[in-house]
């Protein structure tokens, strides 16, 4: 259990400067329908593998439309137009707000209470991403900055569309194989992706590929997408929406780290304390994972 959270901060942390790389030559509704629409065919294609029933029960179908449509659409197309808006270490940052959403969501809908473990770790993550988000806060603030204003409501409108889809499937869960439920998801966020592009009139880009770029789509769809999201479902199912967000808190560090090295991103001398800030908070509920107590079912 504690691996995964290891492996969502890896996959999803790598997957931001990777879709900046993408981002270069593809435009972004094509991007975020090439990434979904493919990791929705490798686990499908695994589901056929394993001999699991490629349709999930009728009863699900209205969690998978609304998951697919908080969690996976609104979060990638809005992830997408942050890293257009904004430096991909910014944009990483400011969409991990996330988990305080969902603590505060978790606490209104499905009644779940805060400890002084997870009441501290969101306290420490919290601190950590103030700090790291004040330079755009002080550049919409203080400079009237609109470009930096499109560069802070796209990452906060992702947060908030992954914190709602978690928090509804939490309260209503959807029965069926997590492959396979996994697998429509990604399904229905690739629809929304594909009325973007025929809406757009975007067209898939000729020019412009080479090894590094091919290298960083393949990272996206396989395990930035395919296996993350399969890894993020099965977590999500088995400790609390709160629990499970703030795992994450580790994930916009490496997405940092990686656009430091892939992208040329520099972080500034107070962004080191939030990362310790933010990793702090993190470990917290990390090392204490598998005896983080499930909420109560009425």
């Amino acid at each position: 259990m504690r691996l995964i959270p290891v492996a969502l901060a890896l996959f999803w942390g790598l997957n931001w400067p990777a879709v900046k790389i993408v981002l270069g030559v593809v435009p972004p509704f094509t991007l975020r329908l090439l990434g979904l629409g493919s990791g929705a065919l490798l686990l499908l294609l695994l589901a056929r593998v394993k001999r699991l029933d490629l349709l999930p029960p009728r009863a699900s179908w209205p969690g998978i439309v609304v998951g697919g449509l908080l969690a996976i659409a609104v979060f990638n197309l809005a992830v997408a137009w942050a890293q257009l808006s904004t430096s991909t270490s910014r944009a990483a940052v400011l969409t991990f707000t996330m988990p305080m959403m969902s603590a505060l969501l978790a606490w209104a809908v499905l009644g779940e209470r805060l400890d002084r473990r997870r009441a501290l770790a969101l306290a420490l993550g919290a601190a950590g991403v103030a700090i790291l988000a004040w330079p755009v806060l002080r550049a919409v603030f203080g400079g009237h900055d609109a470009a930096a204003a499109l560069g802070l409501a796209y990452p906060l409108v992702a947060a908030f569309g992954w914190a709602a889809g978690t928090v509804y499937l939490k309260a209503r869960p959807v029965a069926g194989h997590r492959i396979v439920v996994t697998a429509w998801q990604l399904v229905v966020g690739a629809g929304c992706a594909l009325a973007g592009v025929l809406l757009s009139g975007e067209r898939f880009p000729l020019h412009g590929w080479n090894g590094r770029v091919a290298g960083a789509l393949t990272f996206h769809i396989v395990l930035g997408t395919a296996v993350a999201y399969w890894l993020w479902f099965v977590l999500s199912e088995r400790v609390s929406a709160t629990v499970a967000t703030l795992t994450t808190l580790m994930v916009p560090v490496v997405g940092v780290l990686g656009a430091m090295a892939l992208v040329g991103d520099r972080p500034a001398a107070m962004d080191w304390w939030g990362f310790a800030l933010v990793l702090a908070g993190a470990a917290l509920i990390v090392l204490n994972l598998d005896a983080a107590p499930r909420r109560r079912r009425a």
